[in-house]
């Protein structure tokens, strides 16, 4: 599975972690985020990885920054982008089987590394249950359309 991930410079110690995981993980990750802890402006990262998901050139993204919030009002800017900031296990295992989450946003001065891990793992070993859950993303897709 391919993962592009992107962060700002609040992030950037919890996207080194996470990198290596994915990596233990079997995941091919591609690395589209800020290389210090030098201020820089979240949106210029959420774009890219946004950009990645919605070109099919990766199955999902992540996006992490200091509390996540300003990376997912970014992310879901984007059509076909669901986002979904997760803080704890429950968060990350619904926005897979109810809202089919392409995108998991979580925050580096919100989450500890242990935490954020079972996030992580929590995310991507959850499917999408389909059904009436899909009929909700349905009528998301017609909002999009009509803006």
């Amino acid at each position: 599975m391919k993962i592009t991930i992107g962060n700002d410079h609040a992030s950037f110690e919890l996207k080194l972690f996470i990198k290596a995981e994915l990596g233990k993980m079997g995941f091919e990750v591609r690395d589209l985020g800020s290389d210090s802890e030098k201020s820089v402006d979240y949106p210029d990262f959420a774009v890219p990885v946004c950009r990645e998901v919605l070109a099919k050139k990766a199955d999902y993204g992540i996006l992490l920054c200091g509390t996540g919030l300003g990376m997912s009002i970014t992310a879901n800017k984007f059509k076909g982008i669901r986002a979904a900031l997760c803080n704890d296990l429950f968060l990350a295992e619904l926005a897979r089987r109810h809202n089919n989450a392409n995108v998991l946003v979580m925050g580096g001065r919100v989450l500890g590394k242990s935490l954020a891990l079972e996030i992580l793992k929590r995310f991507f070993t959850t499917g999408f249950e389909g059904g009436r859950h899909q009929e909700r993303l349905d009528k998301i897709i017609k909002i999009e359309e009509g803006n």
